[in-house]
């Protein structure tokens, strides 16, 4: 969307620098001008330039600060909240390629953390879905979903090799209107460790996400555990604006994961 032309000036400042990023003009780990070179060439003091500089790296486009230049990010974030459920839309938005390989679909009883977010009743059999989600073919996190049957039932008639699962479910007139996420850091199980190729107890990245529908009854619990070598997360708030809680492909400035 274009900013018009009487927004305020850090607005018109953010789009265009970063209109300059998406174009290739300042490519990943491009060494901004100085403030005052910015001040000069666009006729302003210095705030509206620090406005719209912080905007970016707030978005985790830029990185520096408190003394250091500021310098495009080696990768751009991903997605906000309004497709943080999906991530091969996260994967496209990014530039990579998203893959999966599943393990298991299956029904069964759950276990008890998922059948308490859920509100599944004892004896009840959810769907059950095991994969391993790649970016450009390396392993960047376990996906381990639980949905209630009457969704999940869906999948027996999809190859969730195939893309994503959220973008079929709506496409079939499933209602996965909003979701609670939780994060927190554990260390990678012998299962977890031989997925990803890496160490046993390396330290993991995991969501955990109850998705529910505009009526907020409960239809998807998913924990997912990804390498943080390869993803962040980021929540970004201001005064005046809620909280949005973004994907990010961590990358170092040459290019390379770290």
């Amino acid at each position: 969307m274009t900013t018009q032309q009487n927004a305020p000036l850090h607005l018109r400042l953010s789009e265009e620098f970063a209109r300059r990023i998406s174009d290739g003009s300042w490519p990943p780990g491009f060494q901004l001008p100085s403030e005052a070179e910015l001040c000069r060439e666009f006729g302003t003091s210095r705030g509206p330039i620090r406005q719209a500089l912080a905007a970016l790296r707030s978005e985790g486009v830029l990185t520096g600060g408190r003394g250091r230049s500021p310098m495009v990010r080696a990768a751009v974030p991903s997605q906000s909240f309004s497709t943080f459920n999906s991530f091969t839309e996260w994967a496209v938005g990014i530039g990579k390629v998203p893959g999966q390989r599943t393990l298991e679909v299956a029904l069964r009883e759950p276990g008890i953390e998922a059948a308490e977010q859920l509100g599944v009743p004892a004896g009840a059999k959810v769907v059950e879905v095991l994969r391993v989600r790649f970016l450009d073919g390396t392993p960047a996190m376990i996906e381990r979903t639980t949905f209630v049957p009457e969704v999940g039932r869906l999948l027996f008639d999809f190859d969730t090799d195939s893309g994503s699962i959220f973008a079929f479910l709506k496409a079939h007139g499933v209602d996965l209107h909003g979701a609670r996420h939780t994060i927190d850091a554990v260390a990678a199980t012998d299962e977890d460790a031989e997925l990803l190729n890496q160490a046993p107890g390396t330290p993991l990245l995991r969501e955990r996400r109850l998705t529910s529908s505009a009526d907020g009854l409960p239809l998807e619990y998913s924990e997912d555990c990804y390498l943080p070598s390869l993803t962040n997360f980021t929540i970004d708030n201001t005064v005046d604006r809620r909280a949005a809680l973004v994907r990010v492909h961590t990358e170092s400035a040459n290019g390379t994961n770290d």
